[in-house]
């Protein structure tokens, strides 16, 4: 076995699904199974149970998980102890919401490549809240993330910015708004936009529960920028991130609205797995990241 088959396996076992890690590996899905099926006869035994609906770890995988993750980072350790005196290279992949790529990131990036232009970087944009899940998966080295109040024992963050969550209502369709007799929002009536996951969409519905509500959900929108748009449409109401609301270009066609529940505020941290700090390049975009983020963060 070599180092790419080993690589292969880490991410396979940490994704459990053959076609996100043969895209990762720019193969075919038959071609990542003989490469692992080549590994298992190496080692002499399956190392994943798989059929049409599912994949899972041996009891053997698991035992081979930790060989094969170690033998990762030494790897990386080699070739940081090989290039001593040298420019590091290599790549690095992030994974952040397109605000996060327009708002945060840009003076990070810039720093890093300044000073480690030998390291290439791979940037992928999507749903901030499938930015943890990208990092669990290996679909990503670092990520940008709205971070929970108590993170997984595995993660290291760095603290960047915080943001508040505003709710928004369509600027030309204020009749979707139903009120109470006191003034305040009819939740039951006004229909509402929610984000398919994520952080926002704990808190709200950690607030509908506590106040007894059962929320009128008009649609559930993977993403803040599908968000902003259905609310735009005047399809309901919904909560967004302030910064997120700043750096839309269909800010003007929603408000925020007053006298509503006050969420926790977001805090939008960057995010690597705690075993991948050995990583010399993870470390360069660390201290990079440390240096750069806000003191008040």
């Amino acid at each position: 076995m070599d180092i790419r088959m080993i690589k292969i396996f880490n991410h396979l076992a940490a994704s459990l699904h053959f076609g996100k890690t043969s895209r990762a590996f720019n193969m075919t899905p038959s071609t990542l199974s003989r490469t692992i099926q080549r590994l298992e006869r190496d080692v002499g035994r399956p190392l994943f149970d798989r059929d049409n609906r599912s994949v899972s770890l041996t009891r053997a995988g698991v035992i081979f998980r930790d060989y094969a993750e170690d033998a990762e980072l030494r790897w990386h350790s080699l070739q940081q102890q090989l290039s001593v005196g040298e420019q590091l290279s290599g790549h690095l992949s992030l994974y952040c919401s397109v605000t996060a790529a327009h708002s945060i990131l840009p003076d990070i990036l810039s720093t890093f490549r300044g000073e480690y232009p030998g390291i290439q970087l791979h940037l992928q944009t999507g749903d901030a809240a499938m930015a943890l899940a990208k990092l669990q998966n290996r679909e990503a080295d670092i990520t940008v993330a709205a971070l929970p109040e108590t993170l997984p024992l595995w993660i290291e963050s760095i603290a960047v910015t915080r943001t508040p969550l505003v709710f928004i209502a369509p600027a030309a369709h204020q009749e979707i708004m139903v009120a109470t007799p006191e003034g305040s929002i009819d939740w039951q009536a006004t229909p509402i936009i929610l984000p398919e996951q994520g952080l926002s969409r704990d808190r709200l519905d950690a607030w509908f529960k506590a106040h007894h509500i059962q929320a009128n959900v008009y649609a559930q929108v993977a993403g803040n920028e599908a968000l902003l748009t259905m609310v735009s449409l005047g399809c309901g109401i919904g909560v967004v991130p302030q910064l997120v609301l700043e750096k839309s270009l269909i800010r003007h066609e929603v408000v925020a609205l007053e006298n509503v529940p006050e969420l926790t505020p977001f805090t939008i941290g960057v995010c690597t797995a705690q075993k991948h700090l050995e990583n010399p390049l993870i470390q360069a975009f660390w201290k990079i990241v440390r240096r750069r983020a806000p003191a008040a963060a």
